[in-house]
């Protein structure tokens, strides 16, 4: 069976519910691309589902990752919602080279030991592929909500491995949404830079 083939039967294997959570992620995106405070809402539903679709096809590790969206999809909504006149608003910004270092030490560290625990516990195909999706999705979520620009490229990376993990664990048709992922992703970059360089820099508070 050729991957177009498997990825079609993966399609037409899909629940209603597995449809409208994707139809819903997709919506969440764009919207995001537009910094649309609606983006949350739609993340909320999706993830919702998901931990539910996760939870019972025994893949109790997306299932936890899909239940933290849902608590920061909450916590973006709130965070948007703020005008941007008030002193707390979160505007688009960048961090500094360092804090990048941190970040990327740190979700290296969490990753390997996460994988080490799935790999002694025999409770994933990939340990450290998925251990490693996971972790950074967390991370990359957190500087979505905080309107970081590079959050974007942490996506690409993300969503790049993950098309690899879909791609070896049997999901096709979610291997081709990650696809669609990584080209909304680079508009969506491109986009807030586009915004950030129209904010005056002593406007900006860079970490």
């Amino acid at each position: 069976m050729s991957f177009i083939d498997q990825v079609i039967q993966s399609a037409q294997a899909m629940s209603g519910w597995e449809a409208v959570a994707t139809l819903l992620g997709l919506a969440y995106l764009y919207l995001a691309i537009k910094e649309s405070i609606w983006a949350w809402p739609c993340a909320f539903v999706s993830t919702l589902i998901y931990t539910v679709i996760f939870w019972e096809g025994q893949l109790p590790l997306q299932s936890v990752l899909n239940a933290y969206y849902l608590a920061m999809a909450v916590y973006g909504f709130w965070l948007w919602r703020r005008p941007k006149s008030e002193e707390y608003s979160v505007a688009i910004h960048r961090l500094s080279f360092r804090w990048h270092l941190v970040l990327i030490g740190s979700g290296l560290v969490i990753s390997i030991l996460l994988a080490d625990y799935l790999q002694a516990a025999h409770s994933s195909k990939m340990p450290y592929l998925d251990a490693g999706v996971m972790v950074f999705s967390v991370l990359t979520t957190i500087l979505m909500a905080r309107k970081v620009l590079e959050n974007w490229l942490y996506w690409i990376a993300v969503d790049g491995a993950a098309i690899f993990l879909y791609a070896q664990t049997g999901f096709y048709f979610t291997t081709v949404l990650m696809a669609v992922y990584i080209v909304m992703v680079i508009i969506g970059f491109f986009e807030w830079r586009q915004i950030y360089r129209q904010v005056p820099a002593a406007s900006l508070n860079t970490p």
